[in-house]
């Protein structure tokens, strides 16, 4: 089992440079990153066994973290309208 910490920059390197920009101008991204960022070290202290959990719980962990991730990812790719394409 890795214990490699999964960060979003590692994860989406591709976006690393909209992440930033979204942290900082959307306030629902910049929450779901800081979940995401929660959830990522309670799964690395987990499996690190700084903090041991059950398996359920570690299971938990995992989905939200990958259920966090799936909305992230969403939200970097998501189609801006164009101006001129509005009403």
């Amino acid at each position: 089992m890795s214990s490699t910490p999964h960060h979003l920059a590692e994860e989406f390197p591709e976006f690393v440079v909209q992440m930033r920009h979204l942290r900082e101008t959307d306030g629902h991204f910049h929450r779901e990153c800081s979940a995401y960022e929660d959830v990522n070290h309670a799964v690395h202290k987990a499996e690190t066994g700084l903090e041991p959990c059950d398996d359920v719980r570690m299971a938990e962990l995992r989905k939200r973290r990958l259920a966090l991730k799936d909305e992230i990812y969403g939200m970097l790719t998501r189609v801006e309208p164009v101006a001129d394409q509005i009403g």
